[in-house]
């Protein structure tokens, strides 16, 4: 398997209510790394963030639909996994690419565990693509940080959970957003996630910035900052990478 955990691919344009697609994001050689491992008529499983959600589910399917072929990606289709076909998580070495939706942590992680997908997607040997909350499942132990409304605020919110295990390293995605939002009156970065960091490493990246994993070994693609002991710092430059230890 060789692994691309995003913050953002690209491939889509959000306006209101609408979505349009575009090309992947060019940015620190993503489109043409995934060209050069790219088979002609990939088949595609797109296992989405909210199982019950179809609507939503569908319409970044249908993005990526035209986005990738856009991107010089040839596909055969597109096919989902949410309530609708779980059983389809089963059949995952038929795929040649597994794309992971962005979304909301726990309520990925959480269907991710009930489909069982950390035992099927062992017998996976394609190209595995994470978006956002899709990447930050992969990693063994999850930092999933309060995200919504009153989450920093419930005792009994999991903000360490199991992942997928296809990485060691802990992702936070869309850091050009997250260094100044709020939530519940607290600073994301200064009040949650550096408390949240003593003894851990978190990798901080913002959109067009990846983590590349293939032959086992990782590499920052990109910008990125490393979060550890309630101290940031910048550990790698937009149109550069680095491998990780």
């Amino acid at each position: 398997m060789i692994a691309y955990l995003t913050s953002s691919p690209g491939g889509i344009i959000i306006r209101g209510e609408n979505k349009y697609p575009t090309c992947l994001d060019p940015s620190n050689n993503f489109a043409c790394s995934l060209q050069r491992h790219w088979k002609s008529d990939s088949k595609v499983l797109f296992i989405c963030s909210d199982p019950d959600k179809a609507k939503i589910t569908d319409s970044y399917m249908n993005v990526f639909l035209d986005s990738l072929p856009m991107s010089g990606l040839s596909i055969q289709g597109i096919d989902v996994c949410d309530h609708r076909d779980t059983k389809v998580v089963q059949r995952i070495k038929d795929y040649d690419v597994v794309i992971l939706a962005g979304g909301h942590v726990p309520t990925q992680n959480a269907f991710f565990q009930e489909i069982d997908l950390k035992k099927y997607i062992q017998t996976f040997d394609g190209i595995l693509i994470g978006i956002s909350a899709g990447s930050m499942n992969c990693a063994e132990i999850v930092y999933s940080h309060p995200e919504l409304d009153g989450e920093s605020e419930d005792l009994e919110y999991q903000r360490f959970i199991d992942g997928l295990g296809i990485t060691n390293y802990m992702i936070l995605p869309h850091y050009q957003y997250m260094k100044d939002e709020i939530l519940d009156g607290k600073r994301v970065i200064e009040d949650i996630t550096f408390p949240d960091s003593m003894g851990k490493r978190f990798y901080a990246l913002v959109d067009g910035s990846y983590l590349l994993i293939e032959n086992g070994i990782t590499k920052l693609c990109g910008e990125g900052y490393l979060i550890t002991d309630g101290k940031i710092a910048k550990i790698c430059d937009e149109g550069s990478s680095i491998v990780l230890d």
